[in-house]
């Protein structure tokens, strides 16, 4: 559980990081839409639980 924790909050820190860098480059951000990525992220979870039972 605390190894989760840690990389939960390396992937939100980098996030951070490239979410300033795109910031102040003025460059657009590299993430889809909100919705569209939450629904994303929610697939890829779900098609991985899935093939899990499976295989």
């Amino acid at each position: 559980m605390g190894e989760l924790f840690v990389i939960s909050f390396k992937a939100a820190l980098a996030g951070s990081i490239l979410g300033a860098v795109c910031q102040k480059l003025k460059l657009p951000l590299p993430a889809p839409p909100v919705l569209a990525g939450v629904m994303g992220v929610f697939g890829v979870l779900l098609g991985g639980k899935i093939a899990g039972l499976f295989f």
